[in-house]
């Protein structure tokens, strides 16, 4: 049995598809999902999708991955510029974790330049829309085989 990669979505991407489509395309984050699971089966790693509005819930499945999963995507949504918690869980984890971002974040709001996780992330997608997912997982993929390793 192939252990998973949990691919953990925050707050108000329920919301794909209507909200902002300007800024995070027509895409549904169900679209998203379907894409990611592909792409799993393509590069034979298995993918558990999941979304929440909750801090504490993102915590919570942070904390599941140490030990049920081999490595996490991970679009915190807002949180990504507010939360300690996901950092520390992150840090605590001590799982490769890629940041996901379908924005350019960096090209936004100044409040959202600032990422709590990308201190504890191997690495960060961010404005290149729906593909950042798969290209997250391709990274993942990678750096399961014997010569890769993610750096933390």
């Amino acid at each position: 049995m192939t252990i998973p990669v949990f691919v953990l979505n925050g707050p108000n991407l329920n919301m794909l598809g209507t909200r902002e489509p300007g800024i995070y395309g027509g895409q549904t984050l169900a679209d998203i999902e379907r894409d990611c699971v592909a792409a799993g089966r393509k590069l034979g790693i298995a993918v558990d999708f999941r979304q929440t509005n909750h801090e504490g819930v993102l915590v919570d499945w942070i904390q599941e991955a140490a030990t049920k999963a081999a490595g996490i995507v991970i679009n915190p949504g807002a949180y990504t510029h507010t939360s300690v918690a996901l950092q520390d869980a992150i840090r605590a984890a001590k799982l490769p974790v890629i940041e996901v971002h379908l924005s350019n974040i960096f090209a936004r709001e100044a409040f959202r330049h600032h990422s709590y996780v990308s201190p504890v992330a191997a690495g960060i997608i961010c404005g290149l829309g729906p593909v950042g997912y798969r290209l997250a997982l391709e990274a993942l993929a990678e750096a399961q085989k014997p010569a890769g390793k993610a750096k933390r």
